[in-house]
């Protein structure tokens, strides 16, 4: 509904949370993933959702569930889906992620009541203080690595939001002979994780007034003070768009062995993925 948002509730861990920040961190956090894959394959040629397509001999979407669930910290999976999906989908979870428990989700018309959808089956499970973090990842990035996830969810548990970022090659203005944009220009990437309690008191709002963001984070700033930092990306996180987006990931795939899993990536982060510089915010 519009009209001028509502004030800001003031935010404060939860008792438990706070006790364990103030312990200094006892334990690691507690993540849930929501992988949206409720798009569309038109811009891949295909009439197939994109994110359904093969790709090294598996659907795109199980690659970014698998690396992601190698962290002990993932204990939660939602998978979001567009209608008619439902069959091809559980037959793909049964076939390539046999004892890895996913909860289906029918998606909405746009990303942001995805999301929300999204976030009310995970509801019980915030609201008992048993996930810290969500992470949000788009289904059809799937060179996501563990060691990138981890990156945002320890980010967003430490300072309550995170999102992942590779610097752009500097802007040029269009007119002749003006000199270069001098400002720094990243893209975001998903994995976006945020502490999960203020990101559901942050749609249940946005439900409440009609808002619908352009991404988790606009949603986040409008209705949270929480800080969001960036983290360093990975040039292999490349999203599946155009055809040849798919035999750029199977060779990015084979060049990492076909394994991005916490064994293969946490301590041995790639030296290409680049870093803001330490405490550098969004």
């Amino acid at each position: 509904m519009p009209g001028s948002p509502s004030p800001r509730p003031q935010r404060s861990p939860s008792g438990q949370h706070a006790a364990e920040l103030a312990a200094g961190r006892a334990r690691a956090p507690r993540a849930a993933l929501v992988l949206l894959a409720a798009g569309e394959g038109r811009r891949v040629g295909h009439d197939t959702n994109k994110v359904l397509l093969p790709l090294s001999g598996r659907r795109v979407f199980t690659w970014a569930v698998r690396w992601a669930t190698s962290l002990p910290q993932i204990d939660h999976v939602v998978l979001v889906i567009r209608e008619g999906d439902q069959r091809t989908v559980q037959a793909t979870l049964a076939r390539e992620l046999p004892g890895q428990a996913v909860t289906v989700v029918t998606g909405g018309s746009s990303r942001h009541e995805s999301e929300w959808k999204a976030l009310c089956s995970l509801r019980p499970l915030i609201e008992a203080g048993q996930t810290d973090v969500v992470v949000i990842h788009d289904a059809a990035r799937p060179l996501a690595s563990a060691a990138l996830f981890h990156d945002v969810i320890e980010a967003a548990d430490r300072f309550g939001g995170a999102l992942p970022v590779t610097d752009q090659p500097a802007l040029t203005r269009i007119q002749a002979g003006s000199p270069p944009v001098q400002e720094r220009t990243v893209a975001v990437q998903t994995p976006q994780a945020f502490r999960a309690e203020p990101l559901l008191a942050a749609y249940t709002s946005a439900e409440a007034e009609g808002f619908v963001g352009t991404d988790t984070a606009s949603c986040v700033e409008r209705y949270t003070d929480l800080p969001v930092r960036c983290v360093g990306g990975d040039a292999r996180n490349v999203k599946i768009t155009f055809p040849e987006d798919l035999f750029l990931a199977e060779r990015l795939l084979a060049k990492a062995h076909w394994d991005l899993s916490a064994d293969a990536t946490l301590g041995l982060l790639d030296v290409r993925r680049r870093r803001p510089p330490a405490g550098e915010g969004r």
